[in-house]
């Protein structure tokens, strides 16, 4: 069990260490090439955080370990937003772009709501996971596009400034930018293959089932590198780059980590235990469209709406916990959320949401008036 421990260990630390080398090299050229820093955290900071779920689930796939791999996408998306998102906004209320509102969170809603049509015959078929693919591509043209559109000099300039403090950016430092990604994503493959192989072995010492497993231990592992690129982002001002990052890591993980480990599978694609299913699919696809309400008041994640998604996430994790050790009031512990927590926070949202609208009413009429 100790060597278990140490592998996993091992190969979280090499995974983190990997996503740092790729998200820095990665983020230098990027702001170099004149990127906006909304874009950034969508694109390349969002999809270098997800390659450590990149690896390991595609390494998990390849080891005949499916569950670990369904479970490391789902979990990392329901963490990504209650954990990630929530202890962000509780250091800091975080300000929403209006594009993620319009466009990128009724995005991920879409994509988390086709992944499980695609799974509802017990599999992600392999012509599926390349309609995931093709959707990632199409999703980082579109991006490029949009960034072309709204390019703000000003924003650039004074981004660019803090990662390139003093000094024109060389062809030779490029060269050591993409190296040191490269390097990053060799450590991300050995991570994985760690990390993959002490959580399973972890799973079978402990009689927790594999999807257990992949839906906290290697979801939350994996997602270390958003943990601390949205924290670190939140702290210096980059509120861009903390919602971007978490909002462009789950759409990634859908369309390209899920489209790509189905597309490399052994058998026809990969396969979506009962459970994954009717459980966990559907509460990563409520928390996907909970986004919108709470986005829009304000364009605001308040400091207690933080604390709400931590709570969720709480509760979530025991829940998981307790059926993997066969708790017997399990029944009653869910009932006593449905009836209770689920209606309040509908509530709480709703009026939420009446209040912004009723401001922002009287706002267009006091500017009427004048």
């Amino acid at each position: 069990m100790a060597f278990i421990l140490l592998l996993m260990i091992g190969g979280l630390i090499t995974l983190v260490a990997g996503a740092e080398l790729l998200v820095r090299g990665a983020s230098r050229l990027a702001a170099a090439l004149g990127v906006s820093p909304l874009i950034i955290g969508l694109t390349i900071v969002a999809f270098g955080t997800s390659s450590p779920e990149l690896a390991v689930s595609v390494q998990s796939a390849l080891s005949g370990q499916a569950d670990v791999a369904v479970g490391n996408v789902v979990g990392s998306n329901i963490f990504n937003v209650l954990f990630i998102l929530g202890l962000s906004a509780l250091i800091t209320p975080l300000v929403v772009a209006q594009q993620l509102v319009r466009i990128d969170v009724p995005l991920m809603i879409v994509v988390s709501l086709a992944v499980w049509l695609f799974a509802l015959n017990g599999y992600v078929e392999r012509w599926e996971g390349a309609l995931l693919f093709a959707g990632i591509v199409a999703y980082t043209v579109f991006l490029g596009i949009q960034s072309q559109r709204e390019r703000n000099a000003a924003v650039l300039a004074e981004y660019e400034a803090e990662y390139h403090p003093k000094r024109p950016h060389s062809w030779l430092q490029g060269l050591l930018d993409a190296g040191m990604a490269g390097v990053g994503l060799a450590l991300l493959v050995l991570g994985a293959r760690w990390f993959v192989d002490g959580a399973v072995g972890a799973a079978e010492a402990m009689g927790v089932s594999e999807l257990v497993i992949g839906l906290t231990i290697v979801a939350a592992g994996t997602s270390l590198p958003e943990v601390a690129t949205s924290i670190v982002a939140a702290l210096r001002g980059e509120r861009d780059i903390a919602v971007g990052n978490v909002v462009g890591s789950n759409i990634f993980n859908i369309l390209a980590v899920l489209g790509l480990t189905a597309l490399v599978a052994p058998d026809s694609g990969v396969p979506v235990s009962t459970n994954a299913l009717w459980l966990d699919m559907p509460f990563m696809i409520v928390v996907a469209i909970a986004c919108l309400p709470i986005f829009f008041t304000g364009y605001l994640i308040a400091r207690w709406e933080g604390l709400l998604f931590l709570g969720y996430y709480i509760v979530y994790t025991a829940f998981l916990i307790l059926g993997s050790i066969h708790y017997p009031h399990l029944v009653e512990y869910r009932n006593l959320f449905l009836l209770f927590a689920a209606p309040l926070t509908v509530i709480t949202i709703g009026v939420s949401v009446a209040r912004d609208l009723r401001q922002r009413r009287e706002m267009r009429r006091s500017g009427m008036s004048r």
